[in-house]
């Protein structure tokens, strides 16, 4: 393809039609804002057309846990049975990694048995590491259980680790079972689609509620949210990954003559492996992702301790246990794509070799965990970490701080005040003081230039439950906090990811950052910006534009870098310099790829938004909280349900825009 198609005439002939559609429903909207008088409908949803869908949900919750019987137990008897059998695999964890187990001996005696020693564990890990792929990842994962002992976060991750031992395989299984009935069924696919796009981008806080009242306060509950939180990755993954399976081998499972049920499990699921792992990855993170939202309705561990850190404005122990999360992330995030792509073992044939010739490396690790682990009765340093040899960093993080403050607060303090007179709040009443019929109408014909008819009803029934349901001013402030946001994410990242795509140094250097970035809680990010800014919009907007830049980054350096080297030929060829190679075929080139990351940092910005409702934002996360704060599923639901429609308006748009893209470049 050439540079020249690029730029084809006939492209801007087709989108004249379009710009009077655009110019006559611009010149409306100012008639009917200037002339609001005569349309108070439609500048100000009456209050008496609102729906009481809050009060009908929240309602109808009560009455099922209440008053709902099936016969022979209630509903809430049958909720609360789920939780005690998904509770014992969760007891043995935290038994063994976190708290030991208690042996009654008579009475009112017992044997408090210790847990694995945590010498053993660091041990076994390596070890595991080792096996999975080589010494480096070996390496890498003692340096990342060495900082949870030393810094003294060990038994809390471990408490954490033990959720997430259950968490992930329900996740996973469940999310594999869905994904096979998706694959055999595209009418179960087509039926369980939209339910996933909620299970995405509902805020994890609006079911926080419901799954309180379901399954009461504590650890079980906790993994309920996380796995409706983690599932759904594991659903698309594994549709995708069964649809990749290549034709020949599913041919040849029909020829073997396999039923239904072996085609499943012995040909598809085995070849799809490395698609599935994908999957299995994306779910170990998102859990990991949920600690601290978990650790609100029980769940203890890291979570908790950063959620405490945040109460207390502590920065340096909350960035240390944020940073627990972070590297226990990355541990079982290489680990995980080890195993996956690791060989399959030799077949051992016989059994001369013995348990220990087959497998050395699991008997080893079962030696190491029960051998340590007695030992540490005798060697107490073997088996708790001395607290003496701990060290921290907090109190260095806590003064850095305090010196900023004293030394930068009047350059701050103006930055901010200028942002917030200048941009912020003149942006939040224009977008306040504009006839929610306008945006809904300009929404639905952003959908019919993009996608047609179908996509314009979709975006306009998306924004009018959000009118219908009293939302829109609380949805109007997030937006405008979303998309300032973005805005200046995308102005920092993707300068950012054009350098790092042409520079190999530069893409080392923030590949290291970024990766940091994105696997930090998002509760982390709050504490330095309310200690430097205090609360309220401008600091939500930081905290904001730190979690959702990455994205932008990553995007925009993959879609500079995929550009055909025969294009990039052609361009030199021609003459072009450096400057206009960029500007005349890179960048046109690469903006689907952009777009879609900035589909991507609109997510983040989102599921972000409802954290900072903590620090004073007054939007629908800010909604969500409060409902959970007072037990209002109705409420939560409602707002967490608007913002997934504000989510997949921008969705939709954006990646209708990108398909359009494509098909203008010949990409597609």
């Amino acid at each position: 393809m050439s540079v020249a198609a690029v730029e084809a005439a006939p492209a801007g002939r087709a989108r004249t039609p379009w710009l009077y559609v655009w110019i006559a429903a611009l010149l409306l909207a100012m008639g009917l804002w200037w002339g609001g008088d005569n349309w108070a409908w439609a500048v100000d949803y009456p209050r008496a057309w609102i729906l009481p869908l809050k009060t009908q949900i929240t309602v109808f919750m009560k009455w099922l846990i209440n008053d709902f019987d099936l016969g022979l137990f209630t509903f809430k008897e049958f909720t609360r049975s789920i939780a005690w059998v998904l509770e014992w695999p969760q007891v043995l964890a935290k038994g063994l990694l976190s708290q030991g187990f208690k042996i009654p001996l008579g009475a009112d005696e017992f044997y408090q048995t210790p847990p694995f020693s945590w010498a053993a564990l660091v041990l076994v890990f390596t070890l595991f590491a080792y096996w999975a792929k080589d010494r480096g990842l070996a390496l890498l994962i003692a340096v990342c259980m060495s900082y949870l002992v030393v810094f003294g976060q060990w038994e809390s991750a471990m408490v954490t680790l033990s959720s997430i031992i259950v968490t992930v395989p329900l996740g996973v299984v469940g999310g594999l079972f869905l994904g096979i009935l998706g694959y055999r069924s595209r009418r179960f696919e087509t039926a369980i689609t939209p339910i996933l796009d909620l299970m995405q981008t509902v805020p994890v806080f609006a079911y926080l509620v419901p799954v309180l009242f379901l399954f009461g306060f504590g650890p079980v509950a906790a993994m309920a949210a996380t796995v409706i939180y983690a599932m759904p990755p594991m659903v698309r993954v594994t549709i995708l990954a069964l649809r990749g399976v290549p034709e020949e081998i599913v041919e040849f499972g029909r020829m073997a003559g396999c039923t239904r049920r072996q085609m499943t499990w012995k040909i598809l699921v085995p070849a799809a492996a490395p698609g599935l792992m994908v999957g299995v990855n994306q779910v170990i993170m998102l859990s990991l992702n949920m600690v601290i939202i978990a650790s609100m309705i029980g769940a203890g561990g890291l979570g908790y301790d950063v959620l405490a850190s945040l109460r207390r404005l502590a920065i340096g122990d909350g960035l240390e246990a944020g940073v627990a999360i972070t590297l226990l992330a990355i541990a079982l995030d290489r680990l995980s794509q080890a195993v996956a792509r690791r060989d399959p073992p030799a077949e051992h044939h016989g059994t001369a070799a013995g348990l220990l010739g087959r497998h050395p490396y699991l008997v080893f690790s079962l030696f190491l965990l029960f051998g340590m682990t007695l030992l540490g009765l005798l060697l107490p340093a073997l088996q708790v970490y001395p607290v003496a040899a701990q060290v921290t960093t907090g109190e260095m993080w806590d003064s850095l701080v305090k010196w900023i403050n004293i030394n930068f607060f009047d350059q701050l303090e103006a930055v901010k005040t200028f942002l917030l007179l200048n941009l912020l709040i003149p942006f939040k009443r224009f977008l306040l003081d504009v006839p929610w019929v306008i945006i809904v109408a300009f929404l639905g014909l952003a959908g019919l230039q993009l996608g047609g008819w179908r996509l314009a009803l979709i975006v306009v029934a998306l924004a009018a439950f959000i009118v219908v349901t009293g939302q829109w001013a609380k949805a109007m402030v997030t937006v405008y906090l979303c998309g300032i946001s973005v805005v200046i994410a995308g102005l920092i990242g993707i300068p950012i990811g054009i350098w790092s795509a042409r520079n190999d140094g530069a893409n080392r250097v923030v590949t290291i950052v970024i990766d940091t970035l994105q696997t930090l809680p998002s509760f982390v990010y709050l504490m330095p910006v309310v200690m430097l800014f205090r609360v309220g919009d401008f600091a939500a907007m930081i905290a904001v534009v730190l979690y959702a830049l990455p994205p932008s980054i990553r995007y925009t350096a993959h879609g500079i870098r995929q550009v055909s080297p025969e294009v990039l030929e052609a361009a030199a060829t021609s003459g072009c310099t450096p400057r206009q190679t960029l500007w005349k075929v890179q960048l046109p080139l690469a903006l689907p790829e952009i777009m879609l990351g900035l589909n991507q940092t609109i997510m983040f910005a989102l599921s972000m938004l409802v954290i900072t409702a903590l620090v004073g934002t007054r939007d629908l996360g800010q909604e969500v909280y409060i409902a959970l704060t007072k037990a209002d599923t109705g409420r939560g639901i409602v707002a967490g349900v608007s913002v997934a429609c504000i989510a997949m308006i921008a969705d939709r748009l954006i990646a209708a825009a990108a398909r359009s893209r494509k098909q203008k470049l010949g990409l597609d």
